[in-house]
């Protein structure tokens, strides 16, 4: 039975190369941060072929562009509230 984080990678070999990045826009970060993990392992296992690391990598770097964005929002607002206390 594969675990959830496998599952996401495959998943990611699955999607259509238009649509690949599509659904990231709508996850939390904590989702998008545990597929990413699932990928780097899934690379650093060697088992996928060249096409599908590729794949895997183009998404790879969008969990990983969507997880920055995810914490710099929460720096800014961390910012602002504690900036309201000053």
């Amino acid at each position: 039975m594969a675990t959830s984080e496998q599952q996401a990678a495959d998943g990611a070999d699955e999607v259509p190369a238009a649509d690949a990045h599509d659904d990231i826009a709508h996850l939390g970060y904590e989702d998008a941060r545990d597929q990413l993990a699932a990928i780097v392992t899934r690379l650093e296992s060697g088992e996928p072929s060249l096409e599908d690391s590729m794949r895997l990598w183009e998404r790879g770097e969008a969990l990983a562009a969507h997880c920055q964005k995810w914490l710099s929002n929460a720096e800014q607002r961390i910012d602002a509230m504690t900036a309201d206390r000053d």
